[in-house]
């Protein structure tokens, strides 16, 4: 079954994820905070800030979480940035956030933003380049951070 991941389609349920299950965007956090944070992380380390907008329910997102943790991706993102995470809900959480920075939610998600040290946004997905993240696969993912930011 096809998920749908723009913002004009309704997203399925989301179904109760077992103990110890996969939780990749805390519904409940402070998304500023974490961003401050992020930036306070990356400004002590050298790093750029990246942002990953998303949701529980969404297949790509999932997919997106889970090949950034996996070697590859793994070393090449902690290398270069300090990641969070902000949860859109059912694009009608942090939406404020994601227009801050000019992402467009409406074009799908998972979607990224690259902050500079100012705090303003470097680099946006604007296309939906990450919206089908399973179908592009790990060496096309390895090949989107590996740009220059």
């Amino acid at each position: 079954m096809a998920v749908a991941l723009h913002a004009g389609a309704q997203a399925p349920a989301t179904a109760p994820l077992a103990a110890g299950g996969w939780r990749g965007y805390d519904e409940t956090a402070d998304a500023r905070a974490d961003i401050e944070q992020a930036r306070a992380r990356a400004a002590a380390t050298g790093r750029q800030v990246l942002i990953v907008f998303g949701a529980n329910w969404c297949g790509d997102c999932r997919v997106l979480d889970t090949t950034m943790k996996q070697q590859r991706l793994k070393a090449l993102i902690d290398g270069r940035f300090a990641v969070v995470k902000v949860d859109v809900g059912r694009f009608d959480r942090n939406v404020d956030i994601a227009q801050r920075y000019g992402i467009p939610l409406k074009k799908g998600i998972p979607t990224v933003a690259v902050l500079a040290a100012d705090g303003s946004a470097s680099f946006v997905t604007s296309g939906g380049e990450l919206a089908d993240a399973r179908a592009m696969g790990e060496d096309a993912l390895v090949a989107f951070f590996e740009r220059p930011f």
